[in-house]
């Protein structure tokens, strides 16, 4: 158990004194544990005695306690025994292993200041997390702590005993919450113990969350693998895996054991999880009254990459950088106990790398249901992957198709509206990349208007001009009497924006133009126009007296 000095100094003498008996007898045990080594070829016990123990620890002490006759023969493969009390310590300092989100430490009334990754920290430092905050601590063993969001730890003891093995952490949670993985001990001196307000947790290796308790609500202690003992000084709990105890104050003994929630049920199908933003669902968990959603490092657990606490059984989860990662669902009882988690694991990838862009534009307005897409070549894709979507976040695509080429047109109608487009690469063997950023596109019914120019009458012909389109489009004219185009005076396909009529009729001529895009997809007529033709003999006379009317 762990003993705050301060708060022993504010009680009365004759609690203090008893308290001070109480720590020495439960520090007797561990000071008179040995650690055991076993000799090997070569070993001496001059060479051992300056390897563990202390400078004040004479190696004649070390032969009398193991009863060595000569000490110039260890047989190898037998035992010695060293004190723990004889061994050398030195600090260990802990290191960062990942940020997220402002992250502080603090020494001793010293200003704060900002924790990177790779920092290290020693006894005295306070570590402060703000909100959508973590940071993962690893210790001298291996063990390794996650702090969550609005938490406050200090690093009270952080030592080894020499080259043995055994690592003494102990470590205070103010306020907030820790997640701890603890590499199992390596001997009888080995320690992980966290003191929250109301309690103290101490184990020799495990999976375990604590709370701090806030609102109200005193620590609680989370067991996900192995065993943890709980206490105060009221009493002693054991909590073993898939259990959990409260302890409302340090006045009252840790709560009886209570089972933790079940792990819900993710009702989304993994592959969705690979294509980020992503909805997450779950199903509901009997007397939750919340759940916990997180995204870690597969590899890594312990390091955070996103957290949400929500009362709904759905979650969107964003965009993350790549790698292979474990997205985790825990429900929450309404004694703010985390209960057990549903895992799912999924890849991000960032390769191959997404194409540039190149129509349609940012923000484009396109007069046709079925818009040809178009982007650069990747030279390590084999196919690249198209969405359509109403919503930024494509949590539920209109349209998916994947192409060979470098453009594509939609297999359906957009019907017209405001929508957002995105593409990825897919290389040889299937893994499709990171997808583009999204682009605004918006599709209207409205049909092409051509700009139709005033005609031009000259040597007996007639001219007419429109608004040229984009690069490598055909044109369509028509020209009808009636305006039903049933049959057409004039149905020609042209390269260039432009026709000229070598003998001009008198009347009303009905006009409308298609454009043809490169791949053969032909978009609306444009509204019809129409043109007034005074006279046959104007059109010796030239444009100049020529009467147009131009009507929608």
């Amino acid at each position: 158990m762990t003993v705050r000095v301060t708060r022993l100094l504010r009680l009365p003498l004759a609690v203090r004194a008893l308290a001070l008996v109480v720590l020495l007898l439960s520090a007797a045990p561990l000071l008179a544990q040995d650690w055991t080594y076993r000799v090997r070829p070569g070993d001496t016990i001059w060479d051992l005695s300056a390897r563990y123990l202390k400078p004040s620890i004479a190696w004649e002490q070390l032969q009398s306690h193991n009863g060595i006759a000569d000490p110039y023969r260890l047989p190898p493969g037998s035992q010695l025994r060293f004190p723990v009390a004889w061994l050398q310590v030195q600090p260990a300092p802990a290191r960062v292993l990942a940020v997220r989100g402002p992250v502080h430490s603090q020494t001793d009334g010293q200003p704060r200041r900002e924790v990177a990754e790779g920092d290290l920290l020693r006894i005295g430092q306070e570590l402060f997390t703000g909100d959508d905050a973590s940071v993962t601590v690893v210790f001298a063993d291996d063990s390794r702590l996650q702090l969550r969001e609005q938490s406050r730890l200090r690093l009270d003891q952080l030592s080894r005993y020499g080259r043995t093995g055994m690592v003494d952490t102990r470590l205070r949670l103010e306020q907030g919450r820790a997640s701890n993985r603890v590499t199992p001990a390596n001997g009888p001196a080995s320690r992980y113990i966290i003191d929250a307000p109301t309690a103290t947790s101490s184990v020799r290796g495990t999976v375990f969350r604590v709370s701090a308790g806030r609102d109200g609500r005193g620590a609680a202690t989370e067991v996900l693998e192995g065993r943890v003992q709980v206490g105060n000084r009221r009493g002693q709990r054991l909590v073993t895996h898939g259990q959990a105890t409260r302890s409302p104050s340090r006045d009252a003994r840790p709560a009886d054991l209570e089972a933790l929630l079940p792990a819900p049920v993710l009702t989304t199908d993994p592959q969705r999880l690979a294509t980020l933003p992503a909805a997450l669902a779950w199903q509901p968990v009997p007397d939750a009254v919340g759940y916990r959603v997180e995204v870690v490092r597969a590899d890594q657990p312990e390091v955070l990459l996103f957290a949400r606490d929500t009362d709904t059984t759905a979650l969107t989860l964003p965009d993350l950088p790549p790698g292979d990662l474990r997205v985790l669902v825990r429900a929450v009882s309404a004694e703010q106990v985390e209960g057990l988690d549903a895992g799912q694991d999924f890849q991000v990838r960032d390769q191959p790398i997404a194409p540039l862009t190149v129509r349609p534009l940012h923000g484009q307005t396109i007069n046709s249901p079925r818009p040809r897409f178009e982007w650069t070549r990747v030279s390590d894709a084999a196919r690249t992957v198209l969405q359509i979507a109403r919503d930024p976040q494509f949590l539920d695509p209109l349209l998916e198709q994947d192409t060979r080429a470098t453009h594509l047109r939609p297999g359906q109608d957009l019907a017209p509206g405001d929508y957002v487009w995105r593409i990825a690469s897919v290389d040889g063997n299937g893994h499709r990349g990171r997808y583009s950023q999204p682009l605004p596109l918006t599709i209207t019914d409205l049909p092409i208007d051509p700009a139709l120019q005033p005609p031009e009458a000259a040597k007996g012909q007639l001219t007419l001009r429109w608004q040229a389109g984009e690069a490598g489009q055909r044109y369509r004219v028509q020209l009808d009497r009636r305006g039903d185009f049933a049959t057409p005076l004039l149905d020609r396909e042209l390269e260039q924006p432009e026709v000229t009529l070598k003998r001009p009729w008198r009347g009303t001529l009905h006009v409308r133009v298609q454009y043809i895009d490169e791949d053969g997809y032909a978009g609306p007529f444009s509204p019809t126009q129409q043109i007034a033709l005074p006279c046959r003999t104007c059109y010796g006379a030239g444009g100049g007296a020529l009467l147009l009317w131009l009507l929608l």
